[in-house]
């Protein structure tokens, strides 16, 4: 009888504790040239087995095997040797070296012991090229660009070194639909010279396309492997949830109030330029457009986190003003959700509860300015029951849960200091499909209560899901905004290409 090919990797009985268990018995398998998606809810485990394959993390129990060989890298670098490279969710480039540095870092070019410039410059526009970023200079230095460049040149860099086993985790996070077409071809590419793939996604339709099989993993364990043809989408958030989940609810909204936020002309460089729009008390506004649009910078505009150029930037009835920083958008009644949680939003050695209440501090002063304790962990625990938060406790580090939870960390925040006005910037990145469910009930239920939403997102179905009105930026203008019933994902994804061709203005409302 034959027994199938040897596997490229395999582990055994694979366990893994933090403060609890994170992976308990873990029996995996990815075969040779396989697209292997791994699913599962934040906090499941996915990438904890992805870091203890790589190198980062050393399990506690149990055995793995790379072409049938014991394996157990000491490092990143002793996995990368064998072959193993991984883009996490969680970005991990270095903000103050260039791209070209980021992209060789581990084996930069040398000319008698001194850094070839040339030669490095030359193989990072080779690199960029693969992931269409060739017009990008690899000296720029990273730290000024988006997240969803950033991610595509983490990909960029482990598509240019030769590997056995590539494991990506939610790499369509900040993508659009040409990038995430580029990344499909690279990765059939590699399945047919053999090389192996893990992928860690939420997003069963990108699954159904690109992967051959799924496992599913719940609370630490592997409880199924399917063909990725045979997986239904209710069937795998069944196995994920270990239940049925919850569809958004779709009953209509109330008709939208007063202008709640009033952006009138803002301009920053050449990355947001002359935008304006309203948003209005029990309204969600959706921010549509391509990487490198302007999304994040407009937001981080209106919020104060970069000083605008020109224009201004009106809440509820107050004239206009351009916040010299997120302190007085806050004090104006602003909240701002990040996109890069990781950089921008948490404290991320400090413990869940100091992450939760530190934007709202003064509700939990006593007399003589000291906090109450008590109050403040009640006030966090009653927050996370209302997120669903997956931890031991209020005063677990925040470092040590998943990126769903992290970011379920934020939005808390947010909801304990009663804003006017939301900015979502990306809320549902790296969050699974039942936390997902939690987030758009949280965003109906702010419309409801007469809040102005303002939600950017790299998911179209998302956006024409979740919104009333969706704006859509080109090249740092606004040149559409589609009332709901008006757009499609044709129409939304034309109007993202309209500055990029140079044929974009300002039209208003598309009717």
């Amino acid at each position: 009888m034959n027994p199938g090919p040897i596997p490229r990797v395999r582990t055994a009985g694979l366990g893994k504790s933090y403060a609890v268990p994170v992976l308990c018995g873990v029996d995996f398998q990815c075969l040779p040239g396989e697209v292997h998606a791994l699913i599962g809810a934040n906090g499941a485990g996915k990438s904890t087995l992805a870091k203890i394959l790589c190198g980062l993390v050393r399990a506690d129990a149990g055995t793995l095997e790379l072409d049938g060989r014991p394996y157990a890298p000491s490092g990143k670098r002793d996995a990368e040797a064998a072959g193993i490279h991984i883009v996490h969710q969680e970005l991990n480039l270095i903000g103050t070296l260039s791209v070209a540095e980021n992209l060789f870092l581990a084996g930069l070019p040398r000319r008698m012991g001194i850094v070839d410039r040339t030669r490095l410059r030359g193989a990072a526009r080779e690199a960029l090229a693969r992931v269409d970023l060739g017009n990008l200079d690899p000296d720029t230095p990273v730290g000024a660009l988006g997240v969803g460049v950033r991610q595509q040149i983490e990909i960029a860099g482990a598509l240019a070194r030769h590997c056995r086993l590539l494991i990506l985790d939610e790499p369509t996070a900040a993508l659009m639909d040409p990038q995430i077409e580029r990344l499909f071809g690279h990765i059939r590419r590699l399945r047919a010279d053999g090389v192996s793939t893990i992928y860690v996604s939420h997003r069963m339709d990108e699954i159904r396309r690109i992967a051959d099989r799924v496992s599913v993993l719940r609370d630490g364990r592997l409880v199924a492997t399917r063909p990725a043809a045979d997986l239904a989408p209710d069937e795998a958030v069944r196995l994920m949830a270990g239940r049925d989940v919850e569809s958004r609810a779709t009953a209509p909204r109330a008709a939208p109030g007063p202008v709640r936020l009033r952006v009138d002309g803002l301009s920053r460089g050449a990355t947001v330029r002359d935008v304006s729009f309203e948003a209005r008390a029990g309204e969600i506004l959706g921010i549509a457009g391509l990487v490198g649009s302007g999304r994040t910078e407009l937001l981080r505009a209106i919020f104060g986190a970069d000083r605008a150029d020109a224009g201004g930037v009106a809440v509820g009835g107050a004239p206009p003003r351009r916040f010299r920083s997120p302190r007085e958008a806050v004090a104006a009644g602003v909240a701002m959700i990040p996109e890069d949680r990781k950089e921008h939003g948490l404290l991320l050695p400090r413990p869940i509860r100091v992450n939760a209440t530190i934007a709202h501090l003064a509700a939990f002063r006593r007399r003589g300015g000291l906090l109450d304790r008590r109050a403040e962990t009640r006030a966090v625990e009653r927050a996370g029951a209302a997120m669903d938060l997956r931890s031991s406790g209020p005063e677990q580090p925040v470092a040590e849960l998943s990126g769903g939870n992290q970011q379920k960390v934020l939005i808390a925040r947010w909801l304990m200091r009663d804003a006017e006005v939301y900015l979502f910037d990306e809320p549902t990145r790296g969050i699974d499909v039942a936390a997902k469910a939690a987030v758009y009930r949280l965003l109906d239920d702010l419309a409801r209560r007469g809040k102005a939403c303002v939600v950017v997102s790299s998911e179209m179905e998302e956006l024409m899901t979740l919104c009333d009105r969706i704006a859509v930026l080109s090249a740092g203008r606004l040149v559409r905004t589609f009332e709901r019933g008006a757009w499609s994902h044709e129409r939304l994804l034309a109007a993202a290409f309209e500055g990029v061709a140079g044929t974009a203005a300002n039209r208003g409302t598309e009717p």
